[in-house]
């Protein structure tokens, strides 16, 4: 069994070790923008390329003769990599280009919601030009619902700003729209939605659909959600398979979104969405809403479900080429997961790099992200650097290794403590309490 692996960070190394975990014994053969020792270290054969380059893929790939391949980032699917992997006989555990627009493009997954009358899209409106996009910012306002301000592009999870955490008015909206419209298309300007994030990744072979436990991610660079956005500086899963703010009905409504939109996708392209179709959504007073799709793994919150996945991941691989996903029952441990990132100093405005770190012993897991090793110690890149991950029977043993671990990388790194602690997660059951009370 051989397994080409595109990628791109240490969702990348994540996603290499349940691979090469896999009882058929793969040969990995993988493709990224940078060197990673992680994934380096688990593969057969490793290559530093574009990925989102369809020629170089392909060259790449006809050399080393995969089975099947997958496909890690998202802008290798916009760019059509999938499709030419595809084309020249080699299976993809990823969507086509076209339907990758799911997450490619914010106004095509509102559009395909709307259209297909499946719930969970907030109020919306999509701008093409400046024309109509005060009037609509002052509409949600007078409505008492603020407004939330989307690209419509790929932008690395840092384009989207927010009244009140990014924006400060609808001047500064107006603003932002138009230095949008400079790079994109379109803008999606959407309802502000109040609650509590979570994000359901599931498998899909275009037909059926199977989850992975929710995970809560959490944006923000600082401790208690202070700060700008990031790509996200760590998450937490629960034993129970559920998050401590919701309940079974939320994690249901997710899952029947996320079929749905998978039918519908069926429906409207006539071609089966294969590869991973991971919703972001809030529970909010009104229900589930959807915030946003990917296509592809979350960075971090694969690291908290793949190392738990008691299935054999190449297994439901080769079930989602074959169209054959219903026949394979997704297993996970019943283990709580957190995730804590180490980050540059700096990190994200101005992050330094070729930055010395030590890795101490620990007991947490290491996954390698924009880092490079030299001589057994390893070299700041610029972005998130290491995620140390705590597997354990429960939340505060699994969030007290996962500190352990991240505490013994040493340099010019900072993380957030508070992510999986008790007093963060308080102030989650909270607020979701003062919403339903006041609903």
């Amino acid at each position: 069994m051989r397994v080409l692996l595109i990628g791109k960070s240490a969702r990348t190394d994540v996603i290499a070790e349940a691979i090469v975990r896999s009882r058929r014994k793969p040969l990995l053969f993988s493709m990224m923008d940078a060197e990673n020792p992680g994934v380096m270290r688990r593969s057969k054969e490793f290559c530093v390329a574009k990925t989102d380059d369809a020629e170089a893929v392909l060259a790449f790939a006809e050399r080393v003769e995969p089975d099947f391949s997958i496909i890690d980032p998202e802008d290798p699917i916009a760019h059509g990599v999938s499709d030419a992997l595809e084309k020249a006989g080699i299976p993809c555990v990823a969507p086509s280009k076209k339907l990758g627009q799911l997450e490619s493009s914010k106004s095509f997954c509102r559009e395909l919601l709307r259209k297909h009358g499946i719930e969970g899209n907030p109020e919306y409106r999509i701008f093409r030009s400046g024309s109509g996009i005060e009037n609509w910012l002052r509409e949600l306002l007078d409505a008492e619902k603020g407004f939330v301000v989307k690209p419509d592009g790929l932008t690395g999870g840092k384009g989207v700003k927010v009244l009140g955490d990014h924006l400060r008015g609808v001047e500064d909206a107006l603003d932002y729209c138009e230095e949008v419209l400079a790079k994109h298309a379109s803008v999606v300007i959407e309802e502000k939605l109040e609650g509590e994030e979570f994000s359901l990744q599931s498998l899909t072979d275009g037909v059926a659909v199977q989850d992975c436990p929710p995970v809560q991610d959490h944006k923000r660079a600082f401790e208690g959600d202070e700060g700008p956005n990031t790509g996200g500086m760590g998450s937490y899963s629960c034993e129970n398979h559920l998050l401590p703010f919701m309940g079974r009905e939320d994690a249901e409504a997710a899952h029947a979104i996320n079929e749905k939109v998978a039918a519908a996708l069926l429906k409207e392209t006539g071609a089966k969405y294969r590869g991973v179709l991971y919703g972001g959504f809030i529970c909010t007073r009104q229900g589930v809403k959807l915030i946003e799709y990917n296509v592809r793994f979350g960075d971090p919150e694969a690291m908290n479900v793949l190392p738990i996945m008691k299935s054999d991941f190449v297994d439901v691989c080769e079930s989602i080429i074959n169209g054959k996903l219903d026949e394979t029952k997704l297993r996970f441990e019943n283990a709580a997961t957190v995730c804590k990132y180490a980050v540059p100093e700096g990190y994200p405005s101005n992050p330094i790099r070729g930055a010395l770190l030590e890795v101490g012993r620990s007991r947490a897991r290491y996954y390698y992200g924009a880092v490079r090793e030299e001589n057994g110690k390893y070299v700041t890149l610029g972005s998130r650097a290491i995620a140390s991950v705590g597997i354990a029977p429960s939340l505060a043993e699994a969030e007290k290794i996962a500190e352990e671990g991240v505490g013994a990388i040493k340099g010019a790194v900072f993380h957030r403590r508070d992510i999986g602690t008790q007093a963060l997660i308080n102030r989650r059951i909270e607020h979701m309490k003062r919403l339903r009370k006041n609903g």
